[in-house]
C-alpha cells in the first residue's frame, strides 16, 4: 500500500473481501495501532502504579512525621539533659537521623529482594526488556532516606534548638 491512497486501497480491499467471503464481516487494523493495543494496558497500569506509590510515600511520611514527633515529646527531657551536658544541636539532630536511617535500611533489606523478584518475573514477559542493576535499587533506597530525612528534619530541629530549661523546669 502506499500512502498517498489509503482510504481508496481500503475500500478496494472491503469490495475483494465482500465478494470472496460474503458471510463475514470485514474488519482490519494496521499493524501499529495492533502494537498500540498491546502496550495500552501497560500504560494504564503504570500510571495506577504512579499514582498509588504516590499516595504511599505520602501516607509513610504522614506516619513517619507522627512518629517523630511522638518520639520528640517522649525524648524532650533526654535532648534537654544532652544540651546542658553540652550536646551540639547537630549532635541531637544525627541522633534522631540516626534511628530512622537504621530503620529504612532494615525494610530495604526486606524490600529489595521480594521486589527484584517480583520485577523479573513481570519483565520475562516482554521480548525487549533491561536487566535491573543494583542502581535502581540504590536509587530507592537513596529517596527513601532523603524523604525520611525531610520527614524527621522539622522536629528534629525544633527539638535541637529548643531550650533545654522549659524541658527540665518542672522535674
Amino acid at each position: 500500500m502506499k500512502p498517498v491512497n489509503v482510504e481508496e486501497t481500503l475500500h478496494g480491499i472491503e469490495k475483494l473481501w465482500a465478494s470472496a467471503f460474503p458471510d463475514y464481516i470485514y474488519e482490519y487494523k494496521f499493524l501499529d495501532q495492533k502494537i498500540d493495543e498491546f502496550y495500552k494496558r501497560e500504560n494504564e497500569i503504570s500510571q495506577l502504579y504512579k499514582i498509588f506509590a504516590g499516595i504511599a510515600i505520602l501516607i509513610s511520611c504522614l506516619g513517619l512525621y507522627g512518629l517523630v514527633s511522638f518520639m520528640a515529646l517522649q525524648k524532650t527531657k533526654e535532648v534537654g539533659i544532652r544540651k546542658v551536658l553540652g550536646a551540639s544541636a547537630s549532635s541531637i539532630v544525627y541522633l534522631f537521623s540516626k534511628e530512622f536511617s537504621i530503620l529504612i535500611s532494615i525494610a530495604f533489606l526486606i524490600a529489595a529482594p521480594i521486589s527484584y523478584f517480583i520485577m523479573q518475573k513481570w519483565l520475562q514477559d516482554f521480548a525487549y526488556r533491561i536487566e535491573m542493576g543494583a542502581g535502581i535499587f540504590m536509587l530507592a533506597v537513596f529517596g527513601s532516606m532523603l524523604f525520611a530525612w525531610f520527614t524527621v528534619g522539622y522536629h528534629s530541629i525544633k527539638a535541637a534548638i529548643a531550650n533545654p530549661v522549659k524541658a527540665l523546669k518542672y522535674e
